[in-house]
């Protein structure tokens, strides 16, 4: 068998190649497939494990609503899983749920009506979307609602009477939204189009003549759309110049002199609410303040429909502000009257704060007053019991207030009555509800003067003539602790005056003048007043003796208490001598122990003096913090303290002058501009470094002058010092470091400021009356974190700030302080969370009201030292520690009387006048100053 040949071996060769590359591929692709089976596999994981997080935590959710349906939060967190995770039918009972509770969100409605509009294709269930819609509708006036709204219509209109559901639809929307100035002209714009689209069906085709049945729908169509150009262009709206030029093209004859006159005017208008509305574009929301000031702007224009839609806007955006709704009911109760409007209005005010026990009320008066019927009043009422009012007195307003509206069914004409024995039925289950419920949950009944059972009376004797029952009220009221009041007492008796006779008029008396104890003596005038005018001579005498008795008893037991606070006040008064007396003892021994001290120091240093100091010496330089070193410095809050230098010998005399220029060079250096400076205190003493850490950290303020701490013996830094910035714009930036953490403990940063100047500045920042919207925890754990205070505080509200309150060392004391939002979600927080378990610790919950900062350091109450002494001058905090005169004992003595002594000099202790020294002296007839060297001989002869 012949050999290939080189091109058969060489052909051979690729073909054995690109089997085995064949083969690598498959393999590659293999491997490939496996892996891609492998990740996919690992997707579904990932992605099941997802869902059964997911599903765990919607049944947690549904278990938490089961307990609490009021959370407001979790229903909305409910929602948004279900939606993730496609759950359509349990989405759809979420929200239906939460719509019982809460009026929704834009937002909200708007994802619920679009996930039905997608699952309702049929036109069999349009009516369902609809009924949506409308429940849409009645929360908010929102123009993207009903926008919305007549979009879904228009999908109806091949229906029978569909043209003209849309076109109602699209008249109660610009009824409704059409004046909104921002958000109105959509809606104008769409109603426009859909009835050009009308008028596209009803035009005949190019070229054949319209019989008279379509001419009439033509001209009819025509001036639907005339109509509602003039009524768009007679509406203040934004852009609305745009509107007025597309009338112009559409109209073949141009636009009437009557659409011209309206479009002017409300030119005109727009103009005026300009200011207003251009306030709100660049407002933050809520906008409150915007939106009041347009509220009183529209009420003084008188304009009903404008005041509505202004409400409208300004609620849409603080529907959580009793006051605003409050406003809104009371104009629509006074001025418009209209009754569909004014009571839906009130059902959405008592949706949205249904805490508010005022709106309560004032729905309750509103459906009596357009005549709603009984049942209606009836379970409006019983919802306002379970609403969960803030306060006690709260149940008894509205309580009062239901008990005034079955008063006013009642026929009194007639001696029983269904309405009547409703009436006393009522009556009774508001004392039982008030004793049981409300004591139960507040700890009071909220009528501590039994005002609900005062009316019953009242209405039992008047208009019942039933004296007998309302003697047995008033019985009950006395029994309850109201006996000691002689004003109950007094209106008791005036019942008995009035309705009743004598006898129980003169009982009554004398029972008060036994049992009152606030004013007994008004109460024995009145008795004696009434014995003058209807007693018999036994029974003035009766009363006379009773009266006598009762104030001489009031009158021995009020000269005990008087004795007995007297006796108080002295105990008191020997226990602050005695520690007065104790303080005074204590600072004499300390101030001899540093007298026999500071003797001894000058006894050892005398020797020393009295070789190394000359006469001649003349310049001055700093003493430092008990160290005798020349060339050290130090400066306090009150300025450099100098005494006469020591020269070493004659040859040094121009070294010292040398380095008496350079302090008053550094002095002038070192002046601190408080405009540009902020005090730094609280650091700790082991600090590294400490004027580096304060570069580090202060840096990003603005540019450092310099920082300079305060130090002690050996220096330490004692904690607090300066830092100097080039410019005044760092300071506030600066400050906002307050209390940030070094090492462990709270940075203090506050303004530099010269207390003897500014003698009301205040160095505590932090508000010292009551904050409505900030609440105050106490009972923490220790452990506890601003993260998860704000995690168990965020269910009630919008959290602005947390702050933990720690010691000087940074160390927690188990107290916060909480802001949110608004006064409402605080007061919520409260009644949610006080008494609650926080890591086995019961808090206690409060509304946040400080106690006023004492601050007893006022600046310049340092003790004077003398007039020699220069006056001290202290910082921000007060006089420090560390600010100790340096001036030797000796000096601070008084070297004359007052009136002789003149600028440190005296004629008895000056020295003897040389020839330099007395020309200088005494050539104008004046006392010669003392120089250094009569200061120094002054210390060495003491």
């Amino acid at each position: 068998m012949a050999a290939p040949s080189n091109a058969e071996q060489t052909q051979l060769q690729d073909m054995e190649e690109e089997e085995a590359g064949m083969e690598e591929r498959e393999m590659e692709s293999d491997e490939e497939e496996g892996m891609g089976v492998e990740n996919s596999e690992d997707e579904e994981d990932d992605s099941s494990e997802d869902e059964k997080e997911n599903e765990a935590e919607i049944q947690r959710l549904e278990e938490q609503l089961s307990i609490n349906a009021f959370d407001y939060n979790c229903h909305v967190d409910l929602i948004k899983l279900l939606k993730q995770e496609g759950e359509l039918l349990r989405l759809r009972k979420a929200r239906q749920k939460m719509s019982e509770l809460f009026p929704l969100t834009e937002e909200i409605w708007l994802d619920w009506l679009k996930d039905e509009i997608r699952l309702t294709e049929e036109d069999s269930n349009r009516e369902k979307v609809y009924e949506l819609f409308e429940r849409a509708a009645k929360d908010y006036i929102c123009p993207d609602i009903w926008l919305e709204y007549a979009q879904y219509s228009i999908g109806g209109m091949g229906s029978p009477g569909g043209i003209d559901k849309v076109r109602s639809i699209f008249e109660r929307a610009v009824t409704a939204v059409g004046l909104h100035m921002t958000k109105g002209q959509t809606l104008w714009e769409a109603y426009r189009e859909f009835e050009n689209a009308v008028l596209s069906t009803v035009q005949p085709p190019p070229g054949r003549i319209p019989s008279r049945e379509e001419q009439e729908l033509l001209s009819t169509q025509l001036e639907r759309i005339h109509t509602l150009f003039r009524r768009q262009l007679a509406v203040p709206l934004m852009d609305m110049e745009t509107t007025y030029a597309e009338y112009e093209e559409w109209s073949e004859n141009g636009v009437p002199e009557t659409a011209v006159h309206l479009y002017r005017k409300a030119l005109q208008q727009k103009e005026k609410c300009k200011s207003y509305e251009e306030a709100l574009l660049v407002a933050e929301p809520p906008k409150l303040a915007e939106y009041q000031a347009y509220i009183e702007f529209e009420l003084k224009e008188g304009d009903p429909a404008r005041v509505q839609i202004t409400f409208e806007r300004a609620l849409a955006e603080n529907c959580l502000v009793p006051d605003m709704w409050t406003k809104y009911t009371t104009y629509l109760d006074r001025q418009l009257k209209i009754k569909d409007l004014v009571l839906s209005t009130h059902e959405r005010a008592v949706r949205n704060c249904p805490w508010t026990m005022s709106l309560w009320k004032s729905y309750l008066q509103a459906l009596e007053r357009h005549g709603a019927d009984h049942q209606s009043v009836s379970d409006v009422f019983e919802k306002a019991l379970n609403a969960g009012f803030i306060q006690a007195t709260d149940y008894v307003e509205i309580w009062q207030a239901y008990l005034d509206y079955l008063r006013r069914r009642v026929d009194f004409s007639k001696e029983s009555s269904k309405e009547l024995e409703e009436l006393r039925a009522a009556f009774s289950r508001s004392l039982d509800y008030l004793k049981q419920d409300v004591e139960e949950r507040f700890g009071e009944s909220g009528d501590p003067s039994c005002a609900v059972m005062q009316i019953w009376a009242r209405i039992e004797a008047h208009h019942c003539k039933n004296m007998q029952k309302a003697r047995e009220l008033w019985d009950n009221i006395m029994t309850k602790g109201n006996a000691k009041y002689a004003n109950m007492w007094l209106e008791y008796y005036n019942l008995e005056r009035a309705y009743g006779d004598m006898t129980h008029c003169r009982k009554a008396l004398h029972r008060a003048v036994q049992c009152t104890s606030d004013y007994p003596e008004h109460v024995c005038e009145v008795l004696l007043t009434f014995e003058r005018v209807e007693g018999t001579l036994e029974d003035w005498d009766t009363a006379v003796q009773k009266t006598e008795t009762r104030l001489n008893r009031i009158n021995e037991q009020r000269a005990k208490a008087a004795e007995k606070e007297t006796n108080l006040v002295r105990h008191e008064e020997e226990k602050m001598e005695q520690r007065r007396k104790a303080k005074a003892e204590k600072k004499a021994q300390k101030k001899a122990q540093k007298t026999s001290r500071g003797g001894e120091k000058r006894k050892a240093e005398q020797d020393d003096y009295q070789e190394d100091w000359t006469e001649e010496s003349a310049p001055k330089r700093q003493r430092g913090n008990g160290d005798n070193n020349p060339d050290e410095y130090m400066e306090t809050e009150s300025g450099l303290f100098v005494r006469n230098a020591p020269p070493g010998n004659k040859s040094g005399a121009a070294r010292n002058a040398q380095q008496g220029a350079a302090v008053a060079a550094q002095r002038q250096n070192d002046r601190r501009d408080n405009s540009c400076s902020v005090f730094i205190s609280n650091l700790a003493y082991t600090l590294e470094d400490p004027e580096a850490k304060l570069k580090s950290l202060f840096e990003s303020c603005g540019p450092i002058q310099q920082v300079r701490l305060i130090t002690g013996n050996g220096g330490i830094s004692r904690g607090y010092g300066y830092v100097q910035f080039e410019s005044a714009a760092a300071v506030p930036d600066a400050l906002k470091l307050d209390r940030k953490e070094v090492e462990g403990r709270p940075m203090f940063v506050s303004p530099c400021i010269d207390k003897n100047k500014n003698p009301d500045f205040k160095v505590f920042k932090y508000n010292t009356s009551m904050e409505k919207h900030k609440i105050f925890i106490s009972g923490l754990p220790y452990s506890c974190t601003k993260e998860q205070l704000a995690e168990i505080c965020k269910p009630h509200g919008s959290i602005r700030d947390v702050r933990l309150v720690t010691y000087r060392t940074g160390k927690p004391k188990g107290l916060a302080y909480v802001e949110f939002a608004n006064e409402t979600q605080a007061s919520q927080a409260v009644l949610k969370l006080d008494g609650i378990d926080v890591e086995g610790n019961k808090i206690s919950v409060a509304i946040s009201n400080p106690p006023r900062k004492n601050l007893t350091d006022k600046p310049g109450s340092s003790r004077p030292t003398g007039d020699i002494m220069p006056r001290q001058v202290h910082g921000s905090r007060g006089r420090g520690r560390t600010q100790l005169s340096l001036l030797p004992r000796s000096l601070h003595r008084q070297l004359a009387p007052p009136g002789k002594v003149e600028n440190g000099t005296t004629a008895e202790l000056a020295p003897p006048p040389t020839a330099t020294s007395s020309t200088a002296a005494n050539a104008g007839g004046e006392p010669r100053s003392l120089s250094n060297s009569d200061f120094a001989k002054m210390l060495l002869n003491k």
